[in-house]
């Protein structure tokens, strides 16, 4: 596999996402329109207000075609100044276990350490298990846990932090 690490946004890539997000969890979790739609959504949002300053989404492709994706959403206007969020982590079935995965989580922690930001959280949910050692293994560590529908299914939500102060 030849693969391609790209930074930003080009024509096709929200749509790529969003059907890689939808086709996955709809068929391991049950996920419906309420997940891909609001996918798609804040997908957009973020693009919309996009500063390669403070934000970044990786794509992974081998040959024209997603294999995977990670944003770091470091504009949130709802989070503190110096923190961020990493969004809409998915590889296609194509490139699990090809470490595809940890070369996403890298390229993502060396941007939030180049970048300056003091922390980073992400949401996910209980269950995604190779996700969340990719998570632990870059410094991520579970803080919160609840019951949650805003995947349009209820779950048990769960959230996690980096610290990336030096020291921490």
């Amino acid at each position: 596999m030849a693969v391609l690490v790209k930074r930003g946004w080009r024509p096709g890539l929200i749509g790529e996402v969003v059907t890689a997000q939808a086709l996955y969890y709809a068929r391991e979790w049950g996920f419906g329109l309420v997940f891909e739609t609001k996918v798609a959504r804040e997908m957009a949002a973020f693009l919309d207000r996009y500063d390669p300053k403070l934000d970044r989404l990786f794509s992974v492709e081998d040959q024209g075609r997603l294999l995977g994706s990670l944003a770091i959403d470091g504009g949130d206007p709802d989070l503190p100044a110096a923190e961020a969020h990493l969004r809409w982590f998915i590889l296609t079935d194509a490139a699990r276990g090809h470490g595809i995965g940890r070369l996403l989580m890298s390229e993502a922690m060396s941007f939030l350490t180049e970048t300056g930001f003091r922390s980073c959280h992400l949401t996910t949910f209980a269950g995604l298990t190779p996700a969340r050692r990719l998570y632990e293994a870059a410094g991520f560590t579970l803080v919160g846990e609840q019951e949650s529908l805003t995947w349009g299914k209820k779950v048990v939500e769960q959230r996690f932090v980096v610290d990336l102060r030096a020291g921490a």
